[in-house]
């Protein structure tokens, strides 16, 4: 039998994780990453969609009592020929909260007829251009989009 010297310890294995699990699960994780992130960004699209939309039926209610005040679509928005940003109700939106995502415009306005306008703006702009472009609304409650991608409908934007 072989006796130790005293004091003679044997050597303790370290624990731990290699390299090459390291750089697997990195790599589980970025490809986790480029699966969720444009799920995230179109979420985040959707809701401020939602919320402008809200926004531009209410510059519509506004647009409404003017005319009741007035007989006439004309005066409520701050460019020459009625146009522009509207004076009678906010021009970006959402209405609250510092960042806005949505300029509202009067795009036409006339005594009996308008069609307003939210166009994308900022980070709904980025990386690229929202996929639903810009919404109007018309006086008569016509819901239509401008500028969006191949292949997307209205019916896809407005909810």
């Amino acid at each position: 039998m072989m006796q130790r010297k005293p004091g003679y310890t044997r050597p303790v294995r370290q624990a731990g994780f290699t390299l090459i699990e390291i750089m697997i699960v990195v790599a589980i994780i970025a490809i986790l990453a480029m699966i969720v992130y444009p799920n995230y960004t179109e979420y985040v699209h959707k809701s401020r969609r939602a919320d402008c939309q809200g926004a531009l039926i209410g510059l519509g209610a506004a647009m409404e009592r003017h005319f009741t005040a007035n007989s006439s679509y004309k005066g409520a928005a701050t460019g020459g020929a009625d146009t522009g940003a509207p004076t009678i109700f906010p021009s970006e939106c959402p209405l609250d909260g510092n960042k806005k995502y949505y300029d509202l415009r009067i795009a036409v306005a006339s005594t009996t007829a308008y069609t307003l306008s939210a166009a994308p703006k900022g980070a709904q702009n980025l990386p690229e251009p929202d996929r639903c472009g810009t919404f109007t609304l018309t006086n008569t409650g016509v819901r239509d989009i401008t500028g969006q991608k191949t292949g997307v409908t209205k019916e896809d934007c407005w909810q």
